[in-house]
């Protein structure tokens, strides 16, 4: 039911969603499917006769709505080029070099976005995750007070009785291996502002640990700690507490005597992991074990919603994924 509403939101939003990998054969189907419904504006890199081509192969009816653009003979592409050069003007990067950059996809659709030309950019089905981030961290880069980029995940469970009636977003489950105090605080404030946006409820933040309140001594609980009070300072409107355990997170019996008068403990619908090994282990024991669906990564404190897919992506992830940019678009 949220994918359906998220789908059902990002239609009303006119978002124009760029698909770098036009010729991959699910990228091209989910294409399809966004377009008949509807659910954003799709454009396509690549050469035009071949997209057209295959779409015929794969009898897709209307990849004929897509924009197309091709990165050998698009009218813009000088002034992309100009642009980079700016940007990468302490880098020493050349016009030269800048046009060639620009015949790759995801650089041409890095570049569309910064220039206000396009919303946002799901790729991943046929590039490693390196190659879709690096144009975007060099180009688009990370939002005002966020120096990292994260993973979340929606966590859809089957047992309604926990989080926000079965939905928990995870993070970082993705990108960011062990980030520091500060770092783990942007990555907390940067979840709270995908639950907004996405999951659409009020985040209620645990930062997580395996101590409780001081229950046990360690520098790493010290992290938790000291990046619970910097992410409430750094965004006042935050309903965040730590550290907690995750017992401790997500049971009210063991929030209230672990914890009490949090306004947290027991009742949480955000999860913040103190490292990616902690995150990624547990959302996917959750998913295994709890039959939980995993929705994501969605990549988060970027200065404009860049999403990756794993290469095993499905057709409906790619349409889910495009929805939910076209949401992070939106609020941006």
């Amino acid at each position: 039911m949220l994918l359906d509403k998220i789908k059902t939101d990002a239609k009303t939003l006119g978002k124009r969603i760029i698909l770098p990998e036009s010729l991959e054969e699910r990228t091209l189907k989910a294409a399809d499917i966004l377009l008949d419904e509807g659910i954003a504006k799709i454009i396509l890199i690549g050469n035009p006769d071949e997209i057209i081509e295959k779409a015929g192969q794969l009898n897709l009816s209307n990849i004929g709505k897509a924009k197309i653009i091709n990165p050998e003979t698009y009218e813009k592409l000088d002034e992309y080029a100009n642009l980079m050069v700016e940007l990468r003007k302490k880098k020493g990067l050349s016009k030269e070099d800048a046009l060639g950059l620009l015949k790759d996809p995801l650089y041409l659709a890095t570049i569309m976005i910064k220039s206000g030309d396009a919303d946002g950019e799901v790729a991943g089905a046929d590039n490693a995750t390196g190659d879709v981030l690096r144009p975007a961290f060099q180009f688009v880069k990370t939002l005002p007070g966020i120096s990292v980029v994260s993973g979340a995940f929606l966590m859809i469970l089957k047992d309604k009785e926990f989080g926000e009636d079965g939905l928990i977003v995870f993070a970082d489950c993705a990108v960011h291996p062990n980030p520091t105090a500060s770092e783990l605080a942007e990555i907390a404030v940067a979840t709270g502002k995908t639950t907004r946006a996405i999951a659409g409820f009020e985040p209620r933040i645990a930062m997580l640990s395996f101590s409780t309140k001081g229950s046990a001594k360690h520098e790493m609980v010290d992290k938790v700690t000291e990046a619970t009070r910097l992410a409430k300072e750094m965004d006042k409107s935050l309903i965040i507490d730590g550290e907690l355990q995750a017992d401790a997170a997500i049971i009210e019996a063991v929030g209230q005597k672990k914890a009490p008068g949090s306004n947290v403990a027991g009742k949480a619908n955000v999860l913040v992991f103190p490292t990616l090994e902690t995150g990624n282990i547990a959302y996917k024991l959750v998913q295994r074990l709890a039959h939980a669906e995993a929705v994501g990564p969605i990549l988060q404190g970027m200065a404009a919603p860049i999403n990756d897919l794993s290469r095993g992506c499905s057709v409906s992830d790619i349409v889910n994924l495009v929805a939910i940019t076209a949401m992070q678009a939106n609020a941006k």
